[in-house]
């Protein structure tokens, strides 16, 4: 029988910390701390809720970042 695999981990990184930058910066910040996916959502949009590991995803408002998370 195959070994479970162990998915990949997710940067060291503090979600909270992007809210209130400029929506391009923190993406770009984003990619360079790690993370593989970032997701640029409007207020209230309809998202699947699978978890990814490696994405990240912000809740943009005019043109900056109001909310942030993992998956």
């Amino acid at each position: 029988m195959a070994p479970t695999p162990t998915p990949p981990g997710q940067p060291d990184d503090t979600p909270a910390s992007y809210v209130g930058l400029a929506a391009e910066g923190a993406e770009a910040l984003a990619r360079k701390r790690g993370w593989t996916t970032v997701r640029s959502l409007p207020p209230g949009a309809i998202i699947t809720m699978e978890y990814l590991v490696g994405r990240l995803n912000f809740e943009v408002e005019a043109g900056r970042v109001i909310r942030c998370w993992p998956g």
